[in-house]
């Protein structure tokens, strides 16, 4: 059973995601001084009572005025009210009663979903009542004083919310895949988590940079939980000024360490960009498995040959991340999107996998069979006593032996090689420690000093 939802709506600059992050406990929702800065809606997870549930930020709504992204801003609205249990109409205490936000309670009159009204920068306790006072003019129920800067009146608020909630199913598995879908702007990552979703969950426009904040969408696919995180693309930083764009970048990176697999998204006509092996070094520096996906292939004039070639120019450019998996699909038509999901399920396994001690001790045994450790100059040779997995996301395997500086990058390489050909973990990155005698004995030394 999905989480239940709690849309956030009201006028630009109402203190809209500063609420969201105070429901919230984070900060993940973007909030700066600036009207227009949430565009699509975006999901933080929150807790209250004993419940869990999902709180949702969306866009300034501005009914009299059809400019740049206005319209976009209210569909992204009406989509997060038609899934919503409950929604919070947030108001100004500070700036009154507006005609914006008759027009928006107008509007919340005609949903079916029951509305809260927060009244919110009532940071005086005692002015609080009088500052909502005026707001029972709009009739949709008592406007409730609350601070979402300092927290007063919240916690009443989310007591009448969780009122709202369907039943809780104890049986629920809360289980799920996270997946970051990361990329250089208008490559098509909103395109393609609209793919997997089946609606307009992300704004889709030809202008760069239109997706600011990181998106989590819920996505279940037979019987499996996904949880699809679109963010800001990442352009270089001399081409960023500070302001929210800087923080959506800053969310992306962050969206990166908290996901199970990243969908790289290449673009098919511009090929690798420098940003791109930039992008593909912080998914490797950062442990996590990932599937290369190559969008706009449906734009893409080829021959039966074309598809191997592009394979070859790509991972000669992305040849650190040659352990992950590649697709080409075309979110605009569909194409292929719906595999992608099977790679993902194949990624997440081979990140969290663990082997025994004596299945890696045989492969290292039949690998310095086919190609013992080169010699140094003085004619001093590596040798590898054992190995063991250490610890899984990713998969990291000590390997312990005389003289970690005997070993080559072309020898350990050729190790990694030998692991992923006998034992798979395709689609996450493989960690290999090299440890020496003399680290061992400086560790044991240290425990026994520690112990005493």
């Amino acid at each position: 059973m999905p989480l239940p939802i709690v849309a956030i709506v009201g006028r630009p600059n109402v203190g809209k995601s500063t609420l969201v992050n105070r429901m919230a406990g984070g900060r993940d929702a973007i909030v700066h001084d600036e009207p227009g800065v949430t565009r699509d809606r975006t999901y933080q997870t929150a807790f209250w009572g004993d419940r869990d549930f999902q709180v949702v930020d969306t866009g300034g709504l501005v009914f009299a005025d059809d400019t740049e992204f206005l319209p976009l801003i209210r569909e992204q609205a009406m989509l997060a009210m038609a899934e919503a249990s409950v929604a919070i109409m947030v108001v100004d205490g500070q700036a009154g009663l507006t005609a914006a936000d008759e027009s928006i309670a107008e509007w919340l009159r005609q949903q079916s979903v029951p509305v809260l009204l927060a009244v919110n920068k009532c940071e005086s306790v005692g002015m609080g009542a009088a500052q909502a006072g005026e707001f029972w003019a709009l009739g949709i129920g008592e406007p409730m004083p609350v601070s979402s800067v300092h927290g007063s009146g919240t916690g009443d608020l989310l007591d009448k919310v969780i009122e709202h909630f369907p039943s809780k199913d104890k049986d629920e598995d809360d289980t799920m895949a996270n997946i970051a879908i990361i990329g250089r702007p208008n490559v098509g990552k909103s395109s393609l988590l609209n793919a997997f979703v089946g609606e307009g969950r992300a704004i889709v426009s030809p202008i760069a940079g239109t997706t600011r904040d990181a998106i989590d969408s819920l996505v279940q696919r037979d019987g499996k939980n996904y949880r699809l995180i679109d963010t800001a693309g990442i352009r270089r930083k001399r081409s960023i000024d500070y302001g929210p764009e800087f923080f959506g970048i800053n969310r992306a990176f962050k969206a990166i360490r908290r996901a199970d697999v990243v969908l790289l998204v290449i673009d098919a006509l511009d090929g690798v960009t420098d940003q791109d092996q930039k992008l593909a070094g912080r998914i490797e520096d950062d442990g996590r498995a990932c599937i290369i996906v190559v969008n706009k292939w449906d734009a893409v004039d080829k021959d039966s040959g074309t598809i191997y070639e592009v394979e070859k120019e790509l991972r000669s450019r992305l040849y650190f991340l040659d352990w992950a998996p590649m697709i080409f699909i075309s979110a605009k038509t569909g194409q292929r999107v719906e595999k992608i999901l099977s790679l993902v399920d194949i990624a997440v396994e081979q990140h969290q996998r663990r082997v025994t001690t004596s299945v890696i001790n045989e492969v290292i045994e039949e690998a310095v069979g086919w190609k013992s450790p080169p010699s140094n100059r003085q004619g001093k040779q590596g040798k590898i006593y054992y190995g063991t997995q250490v610890s899984s996301q990713p998969p990291t395997i000590a390997l312990f032996v005389n003289e970690p500086k005997y070993f080559g990058q072309g020898y350990r390489r050729y190790i990694e090689r030998q692991f992923r050909e006998g034992l798979g973990f395709n689609g996450t990155p493989l960690r290999l420690i090299w440890r020496g005698k003399r680290q061992r004995e400086a560790e044991r030394t240290l425990n026994r000093a520690t112990r005493v």
